[in-house]
């Protein structure tokens, strides 16, 4: 476990655990504050995600050597962005803060799988990298929980998420100064995978673009869905639990992948996270939500641990920019999800039907990924 993955894990902590997924934790205290509503709320959610997706496809030329440059832009703009959501109070600017969130989120994700997998290429430690959100998630809820109990609004909890984004930030500068040591690649199995257990690229975008759709209802809404409801367990426990999953699942997902191949592996992660998404729709007892969040946050970085491996070993095979387009129909489904849910909502049918629509595009994902080649069509769809 080298410092440059530490640092690479500590980056995503503070870009996508804090930028991107603590307004999960803080969006029921920001209605109960009256800095949002349920229909503006939606649309920063959405305002976030499409800044995550305009900001990864601007990156997709990025190079080696612009990767540190990224990963500091990204942790700083993310603390700016942070601060701000402490010190405004108009929904409109506060959409727009949103938005640029997004973009450093993916500053974050792009400038760290790159400074960490090609500028120090250290590919083993990918893991570990995709670790670092579940930390983050997991650190900020339980700050959160924290301040929350000492009696602090929403905008007072903001600061001291920049304020403790900026104290795990500064060993990450201070490694983005070392010149990197490069050490030999280890070779990686999905090279050599054999074509069967392999999807088609358009298979495997469109069953991207279902996961990003599928999961984002629930990282959106889970403690609004469960305030209220959960008898002794805050809901912000439950998104720490969350974090909580997702922390060892990068390891375990990309073990699977290694084992079972992409189809099966991103097959079964799909059909475990419909499961965990449908959960709190069906029951709201604490086992339940608990078992939810495990289930999502054990599976949605695993599928993207096992996802975007898939698309480089098509990348030469392609005439098209795999990875651009993955990311794309991610970025469309996290959109879509808080507008379909919002719009839902106010139609009076509460979230239980957008929680059903989810867990339905991740069956269909699921379905997509296990269904049998047909002859050698799975090899030959898309000549390069």
């Amino acid at each position: 476990m080298s410092r440059a993955a530490l640092a690479a894990a500590l980056l995503l902590a503070v870009g996508m655990g804090f930028g991107r997924f603590a307004f999960t934790g803080l969006y029921p205290l920001m209605l109960d504050d009256g800095l949002l509503d349920l229909q503006s709320g939606s649309l920063a959610a959405a305002a976030n995600y499409a800044g995550y997706l305009l900001g990864a496809l601007l990156l997709t030329r990025a190079r080696d050597e612009q990767a540190a440059r990224l990963c500091l832009l990204a942790s700083v703009g993310t603390l700016l962005g942070l601060g701000l959501m402490g010190s405004l109070q108009q929904p409109a600017v506060l959409l727009g803060v949103r938005f640029g969130a997004g973009l450093c989120s993916a500053l974050a994700l792009v400038g760290a799988s790159l400074w960490l997998l090609h500028r120090h290429a250290e590919p083993c430690a990918a893991p570990l990298l995709f670790a670092g959100v579940g930390l983050g998630i997991l650190l900020s809820a339980e700050l959160l929980a924290g301040g929350q109990y000492l009696g602090l609004r929403s905008q007072a909890l903001w600061w001291l998420l920049a304020a403790s984004g900026l104290l795990l930030c500064l060993p990450v500068w201070s490694q983005l100064r070392r010149p990197p040591a490069r050490c030999r690649a280890a070779p990686g199995r999905l090279s050599g995978e054999h074509p069967a257990e392999r999807l088609p690229p358009r298979r495997l975008v469109l069953v991207y673009g279902l996961a990003g759709f599928g999961y984002i209802v629930t990282a959106t809404y889970l403690p609004l869905l469960l305030q209220g409801s959960l008898a002794g367990i805050g809901p912000l426990q439950v998104w720490a639990a969350f974090g909580l999953g997702a922390m060892p699942s990068c390891f375990l997902w990309h073990a699977l992948h290694q084992r079972l191949g992409t189809r099966h592996s991103l097959g079964l992660n799909l059909l475990l996270q419909a499961l965990g998404v449908v959960l709190p729709a069906l029951s709201q007892a604490p086992w339940a939500c608990l078992l939810s969040a495990l289930l999502v946050g054990g599976t949605f970085m695993g599928t993207v641990t096992i996802a975007m491996p898939a698309a480089r070993a098509w990348t030469a095979q392609v005439r098209y920019n795999m990875l651009a387009s993955m990311t794309a129909a991610y970025g469309v489904g996290q959109i879509a999800g808080p507008l379909v849910a919002a719009g839902l909502y106010r139609l009076g049918l509460g979230m239980s039907p957008a929680l059903f629509a989810a867990a339905a595009a991740l069956g269909l994902g699921a379905g997509l990924c296990l269904l049998a080649a047909q002859g050698q069509g799975q090899q030959l769809e898309e000549p390069a």
